[in-house]
């Protein structure tokens, strides 16, 4: 197989084992959402009388944006009397929340009326757009964009969510009742589509966003760990490495590079067993980098995985 070869089947191989746990759960988030039935969640709903515009408040908060928030995305407007850039984005949004009929919901906040939300979100400038999406600021943006921008922000943020939102209903018909699914971000769903893209790059920031919010995320701890699995082997020609791994045990930079590709070609308790071995076998630095390799290797799975914790009882009994 050539590096190319291998290249182009190692993102599958970061699916299966660095992020198979997340590729599992967001599978059953997508079987859930399509099994739903039209009438088998709350109705998709804008604001009271079938508005899309609403003002919320310090008191008004958890129910207008976080309890709506379950059923329907909310982009808060976090706004001023006195700020100028807010009087030029307030009106674009204003009329992007009417172009949705509600499809999601737009909120405004007044930071000055209403410092307890202001303080909550962390707000250190405005205008701040954040989207909310079944009780999780998701994502945002400061600044007064110009309505292209906006609209680009928007239309990605909806096809993240896409799988769990209504589809948008024939003319003349009613929107349809929303399908419940579990909690989603959109950061992590951004990172499988990157996946499946193969860009690396994209996949890596977008978790890198969700643990930046959420610093003990599992998910995306596992699948920024599968996507560095990647990046070290895509450059690889595997059957050399295997070559030169077999041919020299004591070339501790082959039985790394041949643990991952093992890892990448599912053939986890090889890998764990490979440097294992290589940690009874060497000393000192050497032995360090080959320690440290393997915990890496470990943040790859679930840290229940049975694998896992079989390679932790050999290297235990390695080091001591």
């Amino acid at each position: 197989m050539s590096p190319a070869d291998f290249t182009r089947r190692s993102l599958q191989g970061a699916v299966d084992l660095g992020a198979r746990k997340q590729a599992l759960e967001a599978q059953a988030r997508r079987e859930a959402a399509a099994q739903a039935g039209p009438g088998g969640a709350p109705a998709a709903s804008a604001a009271p009388g079938g508005a899309t515009v609403i003002d919320v408040t310090d008191a008004t908060f958890a129910t207008e944006v976080i309890e709506r928030s379950m059923r329907t995305p909310v982009i808060l407007d976090l706004w001023a009397t006195w700020c100028q850039p807010c009087k030029q984005l307030s009106p674009i949004l204003e009329k992007l929340a009417a172009e949705a009929g509600g499809r999601w919901v737009l909120a405004k906040v007044d930071v000055d009326a209403s410092p307890q939300v202001a303080g909550a979100l962390q707000v250190q400038s405005i205008p701040t757009v954040l989207a909310v999406f079944q009780g999780q600021a998701v994502t945002g943006f400061q600044g007064a964009l110009p309505e292209q921008q906006v609209r680009q922000w928007l239309d990605q943020l909806l096809t993240a969510l896409a799988q769990y939102l209504p589809p948008e209903p024939e003319p003349g018909q009613e929107r349809p009742e929303e399908a419940a699914g579990p909690p989603v971000d959109p950061d992590l769903l951004a990172a499988e589509q990157a996946v499946e893209s193969g860009d690396l790059d994209a996949a890596a920031a977008a978790y890198e966003r969700l643990l930046a919010r959420s610093p003990a995320d599992p998910d995306a701890k596992i699948g920024l760990a599968g996507v560095g699995l990647v990046r070290r082997t895509q450059d690889l020609d595997p059957a050399a490495v295997l070559r030169r791994a077999a041919g020299d045990p004591a070339d501790v930079e082959a039985q790394i590079q041949a643990a991952d590709i093992e890892m990448l070609g599912g053939r986890v308790e090889e890998a764990f067993d490979r440097l294992v071995k290589a940690v009874r076998r060497t000393a000192g630095d050497d032995r360090d980098r080959v320690r440290r390799h393997l915990l890496g290797l470990f943040e790859t799975l679930p840290s229940d995985d049975p694998l896992v914790a079989k390679a932790r009882r050999g290297l235990a009994s390695a080091l001591f």
